[in-house]
């Protein structure tokens, strides 16, 4: 039994073999239907597809217009390339606390957290479950500041009906090997404006707005640059995986959404286990299925003496000194990280192995 499942559908293979025989491996149409595909399947709003879920959060804090000096304001439970991307920007990131029983952003500590230098702020959708969007993006709003969601873990999850990736101004997705979706690597910005979406397509690619440029009789294309860009766009190859894949999420997701149904049922009242609140107006992605439990490494070592994986998958990211070391004043992040961790809850999961997963942990630890 894996913890993590990577998912290559027979479509994909069949799409990837046709770029493979087109010989136009670059971005081209195949990043196209795959962008066009998450907008229509999923409800992004205009998606850019990128290279990786850390171009997005880069890409989405470059037009929000975070620069040297500026503030962003993100939680500790994410993994580093959240707080990297900030530093990539030569701004300073400022963590603020979580919700001790989800992980995610506290919208209290959030306003506690904002000064004259804040541009943005990074909400995580830790595991897939979202964050208190309406309240962060309220206090973002009445503080001039930028919103760019981390939704990593948290493709096909809502919020009060709308699907994440249609809330704030800029959300990151990511479809790196292990996510829900996989292209192999890669990413995608969704922009709530299609001119924000039309400036992240460009600043993508150098700068360069194809579209705009017309061809020369020299052999190269005319266009001039007017702000700086990046090499982050997306290739064929990579959107041909994930458009195949695309396909049959619907009912991938739905599996995990099941298996947690189950979770949920057997863990309710299990001696020393947590289960983190699911509030009803929205619904989870179940990248992770995380629990808060006592005695955490007798928990790890009994699921282990049974070969079932757990792990905690990313502590605190405030601990590294690039990011300048550990916050002890976040209690309610000190309270997280001393107890969560996860199970598997991938679609691959046979139906014995949730069997043998909840069997094992009702038995005690």
């Amino acid at each position: 039994m894996d913890f993590f499942h990577v998912h290559v559908s027979p479509r994909s293979r069949t799409l990837a073999g046709e770029v493979l025989a087109s010989g136009w491996l670059s971005e081209g149409k195949m990043t196209r239907r795959f962008e066009q595909d998450l907008a229509a399947r999923l409800g992004i709003l205009h998606p850019v597809a990128v290279n990786s879920g850390t171009a997005a959060l880069h890409l989405g804090l470059a037009l929000a217009g975070v620069g040297p000096g500026d503030e962003v304001i993100l939680p500790p439970q994410t993994f580093v390339g959240t707080g990297l991307s900030v530093l990539m920007h030569g701004a300073i990131p400022v963590f603020a606390d979580v919700d001790p029983l989800t992980g995610n952003l506290s919208p209290s500590a959030f306003g506690r957290a904002i000064t004259s230098r804040t541009r943005a702020v990074m909400p995580v959708h830790w595991g897939g479950y979202p964050c208190d969007l309406d309240e962060i993006n309220d206090l973002a709003k009445e503080h001039g500041l930028t919103v760019v969601e981390d939704a990593a873990h948290a493709l096909g999850a809502t919020y009060r009906g709308r699907p994440i990736g249609a809330v704030s101004r800029f959300t990151a997705f990511s479809f790196q090997a292990i996510k829900h979706v996989t292209t192999g690597d890669g990413g995608a910005l969704s922009c709530s404006s299609p001119v924000d979406a039309r400036v992240a397509v460009a600043r993508r690619w150098f700068g360069i707005d194809r579209d705009a440029s017309r061809p020369s009789i020299l052999g190269e294309r005319v266009f001039d640059i007017e702000t700086l860009g990046y090499k982050s766009h997306m290739n064929d190859l990579a959107a041909a995986v994930g458009l195949g894949n695309l396909e049959d999420f619907p009912a991938r997701l739905a599996r995990r959404r099941a298996t947690a149904r189950l979770y949920r049922e057997a863990f309710a009242n299990v001696a020393g286990l947590r289960l983190p609140p699911l509030a009803a107006d929205r619904a989870h992605a179940y990248w992770l299925f995380t629990v808060l439990v006592e005695r955490r490494e007798d928990f790890i070592r009994k699921l282990q003496s049974r070969d079932i994986p757990a792990s905690v998958v990313h502590l605190r990211i405030d601990r590294y000194k690039v990011f300048g070391g550990l916050r002890r004043d976040l209690e309610g992040q000190t309270s997280y990280d001393e107890r969560q961790v996860s199970i598997p809850v991938h679609e691959g999961l046979t139906d014995d192995d949730v069997q043998s997963i909840i069997a094992a942990i009702r038995s005690g630890w």
